[in-house]
């Protein structure tokens, strides 16, 4: 018997060996009873989306140090409560502290210059409209407990 023959009838013997396995596998999985099924809770709490949600039940957090980052590319976190802040597209509440000329008042951080850019990297004189609505990126600071346990760890350059 030549080797390609040889080879040929050890895959076929092999397939076959992992067809039975396969079969006796699945003949054992029906036999046994299924476990519970995994029960997953939404935020929505089952309710149908063509209802609106009662308001989350959660503590915003006051004003406290900024936070730090947890990669290179993260938005700052908003250190203060934003409850009741309007944004609009007529009128952004943040920009009464965190616009350039009104900073040195307020003690607030100046918006970043990348804010004043088209997505073509025009320079505007006002913040650019892809950037004003500010809690598209931006969200309030919490020291909330993960709902998920994860293994996520902040970048190096960060650590």
């Amino acid at each position: 018997m030549n080797l390609l023959a040889r080879l040929k009838s050890l895959l076929l013997l092999g397939l076959a060996v992992a067809l039975v396995a396969i079969g006796h596998d699945m003949a054992r999985a029906a036999d046994t009873p299924a476990s519970a099924p995994v029960k997953l809770q939404g935020l929505r709490q089952g309710l149908p989306l063509s209802q609106d949600a009662p308001p989350a039940n959660h503590r915003q957090e006051r004003d406290h140090p900024v936070g730090d980052r947890d990669f290179v590319q993260q938005p700052p976190l908003i250190p203060h409560t934003i409850t009741g802040y309007q944004v609009t597209k007529n009128f952004n509440k943040c920009m009464d502290c965190h616009a350039w000329q009104k900073t040195k008042e307020s003690g607030a951080t100046k918006i970043s210059v990348t804010h004043f850019k088209t997505r073509d990297g025009v320079e505007l004189d006002q913040v650019s409209p892809r950037r004003y609505f500010c809690t598209q990126c931006h969200v309030p600071q919490s020291d909330a407990k993960p709902l998920v346990s994860n293994t996520y760890q902040r970048a190096r350059g960060l650590q």
